[in-house]
Protein backbone atom coordinates (compact mmCIF):
# COMPACT_ATOMS: atom_id res chain seq x y z
CA UNK A 1 0.00 0.00 0.00
CA UNK A 2 2.80 2.40 0.91
CA UNK A 3 4.59 1.64 -2.34
CA UNK A 4 1.40 1.97 -4.41
CA UNK A 5 0.75 5.48 -3.08
CA UNK A 6 4.47 6.38 -2.99
CA UNK A 7 4.53 7.37 0.66
CA UNK A 8 8.33 7.50 0.89
CA UNK A 9 8.82 9.56 -2.27
CA UNK A 10 6.24 12.11 -1.12
CA UNK A 11 7.38 12.18 2.52
CA UNK A 12 4.13 11.08 4.11
CA UNK A 13 2.75 8.28 6.29
CA UNK A 14 -0.54 6.63 7.25
CA UNK A 15 -1.18 9.03 10.14
CA UNK A 16 -0.83 12.14 7.98
CA UNK A 17 -2.95 10.66 5.21
CA UNK A 18 -5.74 9.56 7.58
CA UNK A 19 -5.83 12.95 9.29
CA UNK A 20 -5.79 14.66 5.90
CA UNK A 21 -8.65 12.50 4.61
CA UNK A 22 -10.68 13.15 7.77
CA UNK A 23 -10.05 16.89 7.52
CA UNK A 24 -11.19 16.95 3.90
CA UNK A 25 -14.35 15.05 4.82
CA UNK A 26 -15.22 17.46 7.63
CA UNK A 27 -14.58 20.42 5.34
CA UNK A 28 -17.00 19.21 2.68
CA UNK A 29 -19.51 17.16 4.73
CA UNK A 30 -21.95 20.07 4.50
CA UNK A 31 -22.82 18.86 0.98
CA UNK A 32 -24.57 15.84 2.51
CA UNK A 33 -27.30 18.12 3.83
CA UNK A 34 -27.12 21.07 1.45
CA UNK A 35 -27.44 18.96 -1.69
CA UNK A 36 -30.68 17.14 -0.73
CA UNK A 37 -32.25 20.43 0.42
CA UNK A 38 -31.23 22.11 -2.84
CA UNK A 39 -32.26 19.38 -5.28
CA UNK A 40 -35.61 18.84 -3.54
CA UNK A 41 -36.30 22.61 -3.69
CA UNK A 42 -37.23 22.74 0.00
CA UNK A 43 -36.94 26.54 0.00
CA UNK A 44 -39.72 26.78 -2.59
CA UNK A 45 -43.19 26.16 -1.07
CA UNK A 46 -46.28 24.84 -2.84
CA UNK A 47 -44.49 22.90 -5.55
CA UNK A 48 -46.13 19.79 -7.00
CA UNK A 49 -44.61 16.60 -5.63
CA UNK A 50 -43.67 15.58 -9.17
CA UNK A 51 -41.15 18.44 -9.29
CA UNK A 52 -39.43 17.39 -6.07
CA UNK A 53 -36.86 14.64 -5.87
CA UNK A 54 -36.97 12.21 -2.95
CA UNK A 55 -34.86 13.64 -0.12
CA UNK A 56 -33.67 10.29 1.25
CA UNK A 57 -32.68 8.99 -2.17
CA UNK A 58 -30.78 12.19 -2.98
CA UNK A 59 -28.96 11.95 0.36
CA UNK A 60 -27.80 8.41 -0.39
CA UNK A 61 -26.93 9.32 -3.99
CA UNK A 62 -24.89 12.29 -2.74
CA UNK A 63 -22.93 10.15 -0.28
CA UNK A 64 -22.34 7.31 -2.75
CA UNK A 65 -21.36 9.65 -5.61
CA UNK A 66 -18.87 11.38 -3.30
CA UNK A 67 -17.52 8.03 -2.08
CA UNK A 68 -17.16 6.49 -5.54
CA UNK A 69 -15.71 9.65 -7.08
CA UNK A 70 -13.18 10.09 -4.28
CA UNK A 71 -12.25 6.40 -4.46
CA UNK A 72 -11.63 6.54 -8.22
CA UNK A 73 -9.57 9.72 -7.81
CA UNK A 74 -7.52 8.15 -5.02
CA UNK A 75 -6.85 4.82 -6.69
CA UNK A 76 -6.53 5.91 -10.33
CA UNK A 77 -5.02 9.39 -10.24
CA UNK A 78 -3.54 8.98 -6.72
CA UNK A 79 -4.31 12.58 -5.78
CA UNK A 80 -5.50 13.76 -2.33
CA UNK A 81 -8.58 15.28 -3.94
CA UNK A 82 -12.11 14.33 -2.92
CA UNK A 83 -15.22 14.67 -5.06
CA UNK A 84 -18.91 15.29 -4.41
CA UNK A 85 -21.90 16.92 -6.13
CA UNK A 86 -20.78 20.46 -6.81
CA UNK A 87 -22.16 23.63 -5.29
CA UNK A 88 -23.45 25.94 -7.98
CA UNK A 89 -24.15 23.07 -10.32
CA UNK A 90 -26.77 21.74 -7.91
CA UNK A 91 -28.31 25.23 -7.75
CA UNK A 92 -28.36 25.41 -11.55
CA UNK A 93 -29.95 21.96 -11.67
CA UNK A 94 -32.71 22.81 -9.19
CA UNK A 95 -33.46 26.51 -9.60
CA UNK A 96 -32.72 27.04 -13.29
CA UNK A 97 -33.30 23.74 -15.10
CA UNK A 98 -36.16 22.32 -13.02
CA UNK A 99 -37.81 25.38 -11.47
CA UNK A 100 -37.35 28.05 -14.17
CA UNK A 101 -37.11 26.01 -17.39
CA UNK A 102 -39.69 23.50 -16.21
CA UNK A 103 -37.56 20.51 -17.20
CA UNK A 104 -38.52 17.34 -15.27
CA UNK A 105 -35.82 16.38 -12.79
CA UNK A 106 -35.46 13.04 -14.55
CA UNK A 107 -34.53 14.82 -17.79
CA UNK A 108 -32.21 17.14 -15.86
CA UNK A 109 -30.38 14.05 -14.58
CA UNK A 110 -30.15 12.88 -18.19
CA UNK A 111 -28.47 16.19 -19.02
CA UNK A 112 -25.94 15.56 -16.25
CA UNK A 113 -25.35 12.03 -17.57
CA UNK A 114 -24.79 13.24 -21.13
CA UNK A 115 -22.41 15.97 -19.99
CA UNK A 116 -20.41 13.37 -18.05
CA UNK A 117 -20.20 11.07 -21.07
CA UNK A 118 -19.09 13.98 -23.27
CA UNK A 119 -16.52 14.90 -20.63
CA UNK A 120 -15.14 11.35 -20.76
CA UNK A 121 -14.91 11.50 -24.54
CA UNK A 122 -13.22 14.90 -24.53
CA UNK A 123 -10.76 13.74 -21.90
CA UNK A 124 -9.81 10.53 -23.73
CA UNK A 125 -9.39 12.30 -27.08
CA UNK A 126 -7.49 15.30 -25.72
CA UNK A 127 -10.02 17.77 -27.17
CA UNK A 128 -10.70 19.08 -23.67
CA UNK A 129 -7.55 21.19 -23.66
CA UNK A 130 -8.52 22.86 -26.95
CA UNK A 131 -11.95 23.82 -25.64
CA UNK A 132 -10.57 25.13 -22.36
CA UNK A 133 -8.01 27.22 -24.21
CA UNK A 134 -10.73 28.70 -26.44
CA UNK A 135 -12.56 30.28 -23.51
CA UNK A 136 -10.95 33.56 -22.42
CA UNK A 137 -9.76 33.50 -18.80
CA UNK A 138 -11.84 36.58 -17.93
CA UNK A 139 -15.05 34.70 -18.69
CA UNK A 140 -13.87 31.67 -16.72
CA UNK A 141 -13.29 33.86 -13.68
CA UNK A 142 -16.58 35.67 -14.23
CA UNK A 143 -18.58 32.43 -14.29
CA UNK A 144 -17.07 31.33 -10.97
CA UNK A 145 -17.79 34.69 -9.35
CA UNK A 146 -21.31 34.83 -10.76
CA UNK A 147 -22.15 31.40 -9.38
CA UNK A 148 -20.78 32.56 -6.03
CA UNK A 149 -23.17 35.53 -5.99
CA UNK A 150 -26.06 33.31 -7.07
CA UNK A 151 -25.41 30.83 -4.26
CA UNK A 152 -25.10 33.68 -1.75
CA UNK A 153 -28.43 35.10 -2.93
CA UNK A 154 -30.09 31.72 -2.34
CA UNK A 155 -28.46 31.56 1.09
CA UNK A 156 -29.85 34.96 2.09
CA UNK A 157 -33.30 33.88 0.88
CA UNK A 158 -33.14 30.65 2.88
CA UNK A 159 -32.15 32.67 5.93
CA UNK A 160 -35.12 35.02 5.53
CA UNK A 161 -32.73 37.97 5.33
CA UNK A 162 -33.76 38.73 1.74
CA UNK A 163 -37.47 38.39 0.93
CA UNK A 164 -39.91 39.23 -1.85
CA UNK A 165 -40.97 42.87 -2.14
CA UNK A 166 -43.55 43.65 -4.82
CA UNK A 167 -42.51 47.31 -4.98
CA UNK A 168 -38.79 46.73 -5.62
CA UNK A 169 -38.64 42.96 -6.29
CA UNK A 170 -36.55 42.16 -3.18
CA UNK A 171 -36.10 43.69 0.25
CA UNK A 172 -34.85 43.11 3.77
CA UNK A 173 -36.74 40.49 5.77
CA UNK A 174 -37.81 40.48 9.41
CA UNK A 175 -34.52 40.19 11.28
CA UNK A 176 -36.36 39.50 14.56
CA UNK A 177 -37.93 36.28 13.26
CA UNK A 178 -36.70 33.18 15.08
CA UNK A 179 -35.40 31.28 12.05
CA UNK A 180 -33.75 34.40 10.65
CA UNK A 181 -32.00 35.04 13.97
CA UNK A 182 -30.84 31.42 13.97
CA UNK A 183 -29.41 31.85 10.46
CA UNK A 184 -27.67 35.09 11.48
CA UNK A 185 -26.13 33.29 14.45
CA UNK A 186 -24.86 30.59 12.06
CA UNK A 187 -23.42 33.15 9.66
CA UNK A 188 -21.54 35.01 12.41
CA UNK A 189 -20.23 31.79 13.96
CA UNK A 190 -19.12 30.34 10.62
CA UNK A 191 -17.39 33.59 9.65
CA UNK A 192 -15.50 33.54 12.96
CA UNK A 193 -14.47 29.90 12.49
CA UNK A 194 -13.34 30.45 8.90
CA UNK A 195 -11.48 33.64 9.82
CA UNK A 196 -9.64 31.76 12.55
CA UNK A 197 -8.72 29.05 10.04
CA UNK A 198 -10.61 26.27 11.84
CA UNK A 199 -10.61 23.10 9.75
CA UNK A 200 -14.14 22.13 8.78
CA UNK A 201 -15.44 25.54 9.84
CA UNK A 202 -18.49 25.38 7.56
CA UNK A 203 -19.49 21.92 8.82
CA UNK A 204 -18.91 22.86 12.48
CA UNK A 205 -20.93 26.04 12.00
CA UNK A 206 -23.89 24.05 10.66
CA UNK A 207 -23.74 21.55 13.52
CA UNK A 208 -23.59 24.32 16.14
CA UNK A 209 -26.47 26.20 14.48
CA UNK A 210 -28.60 23.05 14.42
CA UNK A 211 -27.89 22.43 18.12
CA UNK A 212 -28.88 26.00 19.01
CA UNK A 213 -32.02 25.57 16.91
CA UNK A 214 -32.98 22.46 18.89
CA UNK A 215 -32.20 24.15 22.21
CA UNK A 216 -34.46 27.09 21.33
CA UNK A 217 -37.28 24.93 19.99
CA UNK A 218 -36.92 26.19 16.42
CA UNK A 219 -35.89 22.71 15.23
CA UNK A 220 -37.40 19.41 16.33
CA UNK A 221 -35.03 17.02 18.10
CA UNK A 222 -34.46 13.82 16.06
CA UNK A 223 -35.70 10.53 17.52
CA UNK A 224 -32.74 8.60 16.10
CA UNK A 225 -29.12 9.29 15.24
CA UNK A 226 -28.30 6.13 13.30
CA UNK A 227 -30.73 4.13 11.16
CA UNK A 228 -30.92 1.98 8.04
CA UNK A 229 -30.05 3.79 4.83
CA UNK A 230 -33.00 5.28 2.89
CA UNK A 231 -33.99 3.62 -0.38
CA UNK A 232 -32.20 4.77 -3.52
CA UNK A 233 -35.01 3.43 -5.70
CA UNK A 234 -36.83 6.77 -6.36
CA UNK A 235 -33.80 8.24 -8.20
CA UNK A 236 -31.64 5.29 -9.23
CA UNK A 237 -31.60 4.96 -13.01
CA UNK A 238 -34.08 7.82 -13.49
CA UNK A 239 -31.54 9.54 -15.77
CA UNK A 240 -31.91 6.67 -18.25
CA UNK A 241 -35.72 6.80 -18.51
CA UNK A 242 -35.97 9.86 -20.83
CA UNK A 243 -33.40 8.35 -23.20
CA UNK A 244 -35.55 5.27 -23.75
CA UNK A 245 -39.06 6.63 -23.25
CA UNK A 246 -38.96 10.31 -24.29
CA UNK A 247 -35.87 10.89 -26.42
CA UNK A 248 -37.56 13.77 -28.26
CA UNK A 249 -37.45 15.93 -25.12
CA UNK A 250 -33.71 15.43 -24.81
CA UNK A 251 -32.54 16.47 -28.28
CA UNK A 252 -33.63 20.11 -28.13
CA UNK A 253 -31.84 23.48 -28.02
CA UNK A 254 -33.02 23.86 -24.42
CA UNK A 255 -31.34 20.62 -23.37
CA UNK A 256 -28.28 21.52 -25.43
CA UNK A 257 -27.87 24.69 -23.35
CA UNK A 258 -28.39 22.68 -20.16
CA UNK A 259 -25.76 20.10 -21.13
CA UNK A 260 -23.30 22.79 -22.24
CA UNK A 261 -23.70 24.61 -18.93
CA UNK A 262 -23.16 21.46 -16.89
CA UNK A 263 -20.14 20.65 -19.04
CA UNK A 264 -18.69 24.16 -19.03
CA UNK A 265 -18.88 24.76 -15.28
CA UNK A 266 -17.57 21.27 -14.45
CA UNK A 267 -14.76 21.76 -16.98
CA UNK A 268 -13.23 24.77 -15.34
CA UNK A 269 -14.21 24.01 -11.76
CA UNK A 270 -12.34 20.71 -12.04
CA UNK A 271 -9.32 22.15 -13.82
CA UNK A 272 -8.97 24.98 -11.31
CA UNK A 273 -9.33 22.67 -8.32
CA UNK A 274 -6.82 20.13 -9.63
CA UNK A 275 -4.18 22.76 -10.31
CA UNK A 276 -4.75 24.62 -7.03
CA UNK A 277 -4.68 21.54 -4.78
CA UNK A 278 -1.82 19.82 -6.63
CA UNK A 279 0.24 23.01 -6.47
CA UNK A 280 -0.44 23.34 -2.74
CA UNK A 281 0.65 19.74 -2.20
CA UNK A 282 3.83 20.28 -4.21
CA UNK A 283 2.81 17.73 -6.84
CA UNK A 284 3.25 19.99 -9.88
CA UNK A 285 6.26 19.22 -12.08
CA UNK A 286 7.58 21.82 -14.55
CA UNK A 287 4.32 23.72 -14.17
CA UNK A 288 2.44 20.63 -15.39
CA UNK A 289 0.08 18.31 -13.59
CA UNK A 290 1.22 14.67 -13.64
CA UNK A 291 -1.53 12.15 -14.38
CA UNK A 292 -3.87 15.02 -15.32
CA UNK A 293 -5.70 12.79 -17.79
CA UNK A 294 -6.42 10.20 -15.12
CA UNK A 295 -7.64 12.87 -12.69
CA UNK A 296 -10.02 14.33 -15.28
CA UNK A 297 -11.18 10.84 -16.22
CA UNK A 298 -11.94 10.13 -12.55
CA UNK A 299 -13.93 13.35 -12.31
CA UNK A 300 -15.99 12.64 -15.43
CA UNK A 301 -16.66 9.03 -14.36
CA UNK A 302 -17.94 10.34 -11.02
CA UNK A 303 -20.40 12.60 -12.84
CA UNK A 304 -21.77 9.66 -14.85
CA UNK A 305 -22.07 7.48 -11.74
CA UNK A 306 -23.70 10.30 -9.76
CA UNK A 307 -26.26 10.96 -12.50
CA UNK A 308 -27.26 7.30 -12.59
CA UNK A 309 -27.54 7.24 -8.79
CA UNK A 310 -29.64 10.40 -8.79
CA UNK A 311 -27.68 13.58 -8.13
CA UNK A 312 -26.35 16.62 -9.95
CA UNK A 313 -22.82 16.92 -11.37
CA UNK A 314 -20.09 15.40 -9.20
CA UNK A 315 -16.85 17.36 -9.28
CA UNK A 316 -13.52 17.86 -7.51
CA UNK A 317 -13.74 19.88 -4.30
CA UNK A 318 -11.49 22.80 -3.45
CA UNK A 319 -12.06 21.88 0.21
CA UNK A 320 -9.51 19.14 -0.44
CA UNK A 321 -6.94 21.86 0.17
CA UNK A 322 -7.84 21.66 3.87
CA UNK A 323 -6.77 18.02 3.88
CA UNK A 324 -3.54 18.89 2.08
CA UNK A 325 -2.86 21.57 4.67
CA UNK A 326 -3.32 18.87 7.33
CA UNK A 327 -0.68 16.69 5.68
CA UNK A 328 -2.35 14.69 2.87
CA UNK A 329 -0.14 14.07 -0.14
CA UNK A 330 -1.45 10.92 -1.80
CA UNK A 331 -4.61 9.23 -3.01
CA UNK A 332 -4.81 7.28 0.23
CA UNK A 333 -6.34 10.39 1.84
CA UNK A 334 -9.08 10.33 -0.81
CA UNK A 335 -9.74 6.67 -0.01
CA UNK A 336 -10.18 7.62 3.66
CA UNK A 337 -12.61 10.38 2.68
CA UNK A 338 -14.54 7.89 0.52
CA UNK A 339 -14.95 5.47 3.43
CA UNK A 340 -16.27 8.26 5.67
CA UNK A 341 -18.86 9.22 3.05
CA UNK A 342 -20.10 5.63 2.96
CA UNK A 343 -20.41 5.53 6.76
CA UNK A 344 -22.32 8.83 6.74
CA UNK A 345 -25.23 7.18 4.93
CA UNK A 346 -26.41 5.59 8.17
CA UNK A 347 -26.74 9.00 9.87
CA UNK A 348 -29.66 10.01 7.64
CA UNK A 349 -32.02 10.73 10.62
CA UNK A 350 -29.89 13.77 11.44
CA UNK A 351 -30.90 15.30 8.11
CA UNK A 352 -34.22 16.38 9.66
CA UNK A 353 -32.45 18.88 11.92
CA UNK A 354 -30.61 20.55 9.03
CA UNK A 355 -33.21 23.09 7.92
CA UNK A 356 -32.88 25.94 5.40
CA UNK A 357 -31.71 28.47 8.07
CA UNK A 358 -29.02 25.98 9.13
CA UNK A 359 -27.65 25.57 5.60
CA UNK A 360 -27.88 29.28 4.73
CA UNK A 361 -24.50 30.14 6.32
CA UNK A 362 -22.80 27.40 4.27
CA UNK A 363 -24.23 28.77 1.03
CA UNK A 364 -23.18 32.32 1.88
CA UNK A 365 -19.63 31.38 2.89
CA UNK A 366 -19.13 29.19 -0.18
CA UNK A 367 -20.29 32.17 -2.22
CA UNK A 368 -17.63 34.33 -0.55
CA UNK A 369 -14.95 31.80 -1.47
CA UNK A 370 -16.11 31.63 -5.10
CA UNK A 371 -16.15 35.39 -5.78
CA UNK A 372 -12.43 35.60 -5.02
CA UNK A 373 -11.88 35.14 -8.77
CA UNK A 374 -13.09 38.73 -9.32
CA UNK A 375 -9.57 39.94 -8.62
CA UNK A 376 -8.26 38.04 -11.65
CA UNK A 377 -10.32 40.07 -14.14
CA UNK A 378 -8.72 43.13 -15.82
CA UNK A 379 -11.53 45.63 -15.23
CA UNK A 380 -9.60 48.44 -16.96
CA UNK A 381 -10.21 46.83 -20.36
CA UNK A 382 -13.79 47.78 -21.20
CA UNK A 383 -14.14 45.14 -23.92
CA UNK A 384 -13.40 42.51 -21.29
CA UNK A 385 -15.14 44.16 -18.33
CA UNK A 386 -18.56 44.34 -20.03
CA UNK A 387 -19.07 40.63 -20.80
CA UNK A 388 -17.49 39.64 -17.48
CA UNK A 389 -19.71 42.04 -15.51
CA UNK A 390 -22.88 41.00 -17.33
CA UNK A 391 -22.07 37.34 -16.74
CA UNK A 392 -21.65 37.96 -13.02
CA UNK A 393 -24.69 40.14 -12.34
CA UNK A 394 -27.08 38.31 -14.66
CA UNK A 395 -26.85 35.06 -12.70
CA UNK A 396 -28.40 36.29 -9.43
CA UNK A 397 -30.62 38.93 -11.09
CA UNK A 398 -32.19 36.47 -13.56
CA UNK A 399 -31.99 33.58 -11.09
CA UNK A 400 -30.24 31.56 -13.78
CA UNK A 401 -26.63 30.47 -14.18
CA UNK A 402 -27.25 29.51 -17.81
CA UNK A 403 -28.62 32.98 -18.63
CA UNK A 404 -25.56 34.64 -17.11
CA UNK A 405 -23.21 32.48 -19.15
CA UNK A 406 -25.24 33.05 -22.31
CA UNK A 407 -25.25 36.85 -21.96
CA UNK A 408 -21.52 36.98 -21.29
CA UNK A 409 -20.68 34.71 -24.20
CA UNK A 410 -22.84 36.79 -26.55
CA UNK A 411 -21.30 40.13 -25.57
CA UNK A 412 -17.67 38.96 -25.59
CA UNK A 413 -17.35 38.55 -29.38
CA UNK A 414 -19.23 41.83 -29.89
CA UNK A 415 -17.04 43.97 -27.63
CA UNK A 416 -13.82 42.31 -28.74
CA UNK A 417 -14.67 42.75 -32.43
CA UNK A 418 -15.63 46.40 -31.94
CA UNK A 419 -12.30 46.92 -30.18
CA UNK A 420 -10.48 45.56 -33.21
CA UNK A 421 -9.49 42.33 -31.49
CA UNK A 422 -11.64 39.96 -33.55
CA UNK A 423 -8.62 37.84 -34.51
CA UNK A 424 -8.08 37.00 -30.84
CA UNK A 425 -11.48 35.31 -30.62
CA UNK A 426 -11.33 31.55 -30.97
CA UNK A 427 -13.72 30.00 -33.56
CA UNK A 428 -15.34 27.96 -30.80
CA UNK A 429 -16.42 31.22 -29.15
CA UNK A 430 -18.25 32.20 -32.34
CA UNK A 431 -19.98 28.81 -32.34
CA UNK A 432 -21.07 29.34 -28.72
CA UNK A 433 -22.24 32.85 -29.65
CA UNK A 434 -24.64 31.37 -32.23
CA UNK A 435 -25.86 28.66 -29.83
CA UNK A 436 -26.67 31.17 -27.08
CA UNK A 437 -28.37 33.61 -29.48
CA UNK A 438 -30.61 30.74 -30.62
CA UNK A 439 -31.21 29.94 -26.96
CA UNK A 440 -32.66 33.42 -26.32
CA UNK A 441 -34.68 33.40 -29.54
CA UNK A 442 -36.34 30.01 -29.12
CA UNK A 443 -36.11 29.11 -25.42
CA UNK A 444 -35.58 31.97 -22.96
Amino acid sequence: MKNFFQFDQLGTNYRREIIGGLTTFLSMAYILVVNPLTLTLQSVPDLPDSMRMDSGAVFVATALAAAIGSLIMGLLAKYPIALAPGMGLNAFFAYTVVLTMGVPWQSALTGVLISGLIFIGLTLTGIREKIINSIPPELKFAVGAGIGLFITFIGFQNAGIIVNNDAVLVGLGDLTHGNTLLAIFGIVLTVILMTRGVKGGIFIGMVATAIVGMMTGLIDTPHKVVDAAPSLEPTFGAALDPLFNDAGSIFTIQMLVVVLTFLFVDFFDTAGTLVAVANQAGLMKDNKLPRAGKALFADSCATVVGAILGTSTTTSYIESSAGVAAGARTGFASVVTAVLFVLSIFFFPLLDVITAPVTAPALIIVGVLMVSSLGEIDWKKFEVAVPAFLTIVAMPLTYSIATGIAIGFIFYPITMAMKGRAKEIHPIMYMLFVIFVLYFIFIA
